[in-house]
């Protein structure tokens, strides 16, 4: 019975972004800018969008200037929402 239940019940899929690591000062917690490039409504020109994303980063191993993929996640705290999934490139 509960094996039919796990196959019924699958969890959805989590979002997942990459972005660069622009403040780690708090513990556990680092401060992630995502850039998305967004059409203007009305002229149809590409802009870039920056977002800041506060990620969960639980041995406080990223530093600044990391790229980064973070995934969405229940919320940790009063703003963070997403967490380190793994370090893409270390900063230089």
């Amino acid at each position: 019975m509960s094996e039919e239940l796990n196959t019924a019940e699958e969890r959805n899929n989590r979002k997942t972004r990459e972005g660069t690591v622009v403040s780690n000062k708090m513990d556990k917690t680092a401060v992630v800018a995502v850039i998305e490039r967004v059409r203007h409504p009305k002229y149809g020109k590409f802009m870039m969008r920056t977002k800041k994303l506060y990620v969960h980063d639980e041995t406080n191993d990223v530093n600044i200037g990391d790229k980064v993929r973070v995934m969405e996640t229940r919320p940790l705290s009063k703003n963070k929402r997403w967490r380190v999934v793994e370090i893409l490139e270390r900063a230089k």
